[in-house]
């Protein structure tokens, strides 16, 4: 191992600079070049290695400078896209890639792996560490499958990737909407209103379980419960009257859903078949003001969840994935997910993440009648039990 590679794929959260600067410092350590592939999955598509403006676009060679200041800072130096190149929709493909050369599949989309493989090696990259949810490292697994070294390292605020207990930026997450909850109890108070709060979670409703644990929220909602809208509007109104500050809160997942209703998505599919989530917050304020007559106050707290340097946890498993990342790499191990595995670092099969998003153990830990976490039958379970 010579040259490494490092990308960020999907939605940033805080802890990716960690990673990156990790994995450089190791590598450094070694002799070794990093290179920075910009623009996640994107990036690698579209550069052409024999256009000097073109690598300058879309890498970045990293050095001791470069890295030393980014762990105390949010997002990612290296940009990201939510691209998919095993599965690329002809309108996406660059502009200097013949589209006719790859066979469409029965969704009319193009594999375009070879391109990768074919980039990466023009570009001198011997191995890769590629940090994403699970979008983003199941085509590492593609990759990996196709006989290029990969290690994932898992990060989505939604703690839902297979194969690990833990991804990074869903601490940091969980600690924002804490505190902004915490400061939106002003105006609901002061107006006595009955709140509803909207957060990131598409399929797992694990950022809104523990953030509504955590808040005291009176009422909160998840994609893995369906819900009935008249009885949490009963629920809220009597929350209500019960607080001597005359308000409630309900925090409600983004992939949240009424029982015999759809979730709340808009535009156009993403590389990865996903919709635009959002909207479910403003429609349970509207019917819960119509079905109780009660004034609500309705805020979705969204990119604020990811915005920001990482929290301590978040350094700390940053640190440590980016660790267990090189170290696997220079062993010659690939195909390997950095992981949590019962209160253990541990590397899984990167393979685990093929099985899309992981749901939240709602039976172990929500009321789905009282629509409320709880928790229960903690002795010999791990620390990060959602």
């Amino acid at each position: 191992m010579k040259r490494l590679g490092i990308l960020t794929g999907g939605g940033d959260v805080p802890g990716l600079n960690v990673v990156i600067k990790t994995v450089c410092k190791r590598a450094f350590a070694e002799s070794m070049e990093v290179v920075g592939l910009r623009k996640g999955w994107g990036g690698i598509v579209s550069v052409q290695p024999d256009d000097p403006e073109s690598v300058a676009t879309f890498t970045l060679p990293l050095d001791a400078d470069s890295v030393r200041p980014i762990d105390r800072f949010g997002g990612t130096m290296l940009h990201s896209s939510r691209t998919n190149p095993g599965e690329m929709r002809e309108s996406d493909i660059p502009d200097h890639l013949d589209a006719s050369k790859w066979t469409a599949n029965e969704n009319g989309r193009r594999d375009l792996t070879d391109v990768v493989i074919a980039n990466l090696e023009a570009l001198g990259i011997d191995s890769l560490v590629v940090t994403g949810g699970d979008d983003t490292l199941g085509y590492a697994a593609r990759l990996h499958a196709a006989g290029f070294p990969v290690i994932g390292v898992p990060k989505t605020m939604d703690n839902d990737v297979w194969g690990t207990d833990y991804c990074l930026g869903f601490s940091t997450a969980i600690t924002r909407s804490v505190d902004l909850i915490h400061q939106l109890r002003t105006p609901a108070g002061s107006h006595e209103r009955i709140s509803i709060i909207e957060l990131f979670g598409r399929n797992s409703g694990a950022t809104a379980l523990y953030t509504g644990m955590l808040v005291g929220a009176h009422r909160t909602l998840v994609p893995e419960v369906p819900f009935d809208p008249e009885r949490v509007a009963t629920f809220l109104a009597e929350d209500q009257d019960c607080n001597p500050a005359h308000y409630a809160i309900c925090v409600v997942s983004e992939g949240a859903h009424p029982a015999g209703g759809d979730i709340f998505e808009s535009g156009e599919e993403d590389a990865y078949g996903h919709k635009k989530l959002g909207g479910i917050g403003a429609w349970l304020a509207r019917e819960v003001r119509e079905r109780t007559g009660r004034e609500t106050l309705e805020q979705k707290l969204a990119y604020l969840m990811r915005a920001g340097a990482p929290d301590s946890l978040d350094r700390m498993v940053g640190m440590a994935f980016g660790t267990m990342a090189f170290e696997a790499l220079q062993a010659g191990r690939s195909g390997l997910l950095t992981a949590v595995v019962e209160g253990q670092y541990r590397s899984v099969s990167l393979s685990e993440v093929r099985a899309g998003a992981r749901p939240a153990k709602v039976e172990e830990n929500y009321d789905s009648e009282q629509y409320r976490p709880r928790l229960r039958g903690l002795e010999g379970r791990t620390m990060v039990f959602g």
